[in-house]
């Protein structure tokens, strides 16, 4: 599988989901819609909103797609610019990492990462 995402600490139950969209591996996810054929419909995240999880893996829409999720639990979200270890972060583009600046925190970074690559982020 291209792009694929494997935890760093796994104490969160995963879950997968239907993409209503094309979603890339290792980025925040949202619930974009209602159940569909047995799988919560989902997307990347808005930038500074909730979040359901982290996708496992690259998905054409339509497709089945892992999704990381539990408190605690740490993984690979792609980073979209410098964070700091220990900041708090928050969605920015396309469901990217962002040190948090007014949205919704869902996590905090585990070690320092630069932009573009990919950040150890503990979800809350």
């Amino acid at each position: 599988m291209a792009n694929e995402n494997v935890g760093v600490y796994e104490p969160g139950r995963d879950i997968t989901g239907r993409a209503s969209a094309a979603v890339t591996g290792k980025r925040f996810l949202k619930i974009s819609g209602d159940r569909s054929s047995g799988n919560i419909a989902v997307a990347h995240a808005d930038a500074g909103g909730r979040v359901a999880g982290v996708s496992k893996y690259d998905a054409a829409s339509g497709d089945i797609v892992g999704v990381t999720r539990g408190n605690s639990r740490v993984t690979f979200v792609k980073a979209a610019g410098n964070i700091a270890a220990f900041a708090e972060v928050e969605v920015g583009s396309a469901g990217q990492a962002i040190t948090k600046a007014s949205g919704v925190a869902v996590g905090y970074a585990v070690t320092a990462a630069t932009s573009g690559a990919d950040a150890e982020i503990s979800l809350y």
